[in-house]
C-alpha cells in the first residue's frame, strides 16, 4: 500500500513540473504602470477642467464621471478585460473597476433580456458594496450628527 505522504508529495512535484512559474517582477510592474497610466489620464482631465475656470469641487466629479464611462465603454468594447488581463490589478483603480464590476455581468446576461438579464445580474458583484457602504454612510452620519450634537449643546 503507498504511503498518503509519498502520494501528496508526488503529486505536488507534478503540480509544481506542469505549473509554469509566474513571471512575478513582471506582473507588478504592468500592474504599476497601468494602474498609474489611468490615474495621470485621471489627473489630465483634472486639470483641463480646472485650467477652464471650474473649481475642484465640479472638475472632481467630472473626472470620476469620465473615468466611469471610459471604463464601462470600454468594458463593452472587451478592450477593459484585455487591459485587466495583462495589468491585472493595475486596471483595478478603485473607480474603473467598480464600473467595470458592473458592465461585465450586465453584458454577459444581455441574452436573458434586460429585467432578468441585465437588471438582476448587473448588482451580483456590486450590490454588496452598494448595500455596505449606504449602510456605514448612515452609520457614521448618524454618530456624527449624535456627538455633533452633544458638543454644541456642552459649549
Amino acid at each position: 500500500m503507498n504511503n498518503p505522504m509519498d502520494t501528496q508529495k508526488n503529486y505536488q512535484e507534478y503540480v509544481n513540473q506542469k505549473s509554469p512559474n509566474s513571471p512575478m517582477l513582471k506582473n507588478c510592474f504592468n500592474s504599476f504602470w497601468v494602474g498609474g497610466l489611468i490615474c495621470a489620464i485621471g489627473q489630465f482631465i483634472m486639470e483641463i477642467c480646472k485650467y477652464n475656470g471650474l473649481d475642484k469641487t465640479i472638475s472632481s466629479t467630472i473626472v470620476s464621471i469620465s473615468l466611469i464611462f471610459l471604463s464601462a465603454f470600454l468594458t463593452s468594447l472587451n478592450i477593459f478585460n484585455k487591459i485587466g488581463k495583462f495589468a491585472g490589478a493595475g486596471s483595478l483603480v478603485p473607480i474603473t473597476g467598480f464600473a467595470n464590476s458592473i458592465v461585465s455581468p450586465a453584458m454577459e446576461y444581455k441574452s436573458e433580456g434586460y429585467v432578468m438579464g441585465v437588471g438582476a445580474k448587473m448588482f451580483t458583484v456590486a450590490g454588496p458594496v452598494l448595500v455596505y457602504g449606504i449602510s456605514t454612510s448612515v452609520i457614521v452620519g448618524l454618530l456624527y450628527l449624535l456627538f455633533n450634537v452633544q458638543a454644541i449643546t456642552l459649549v
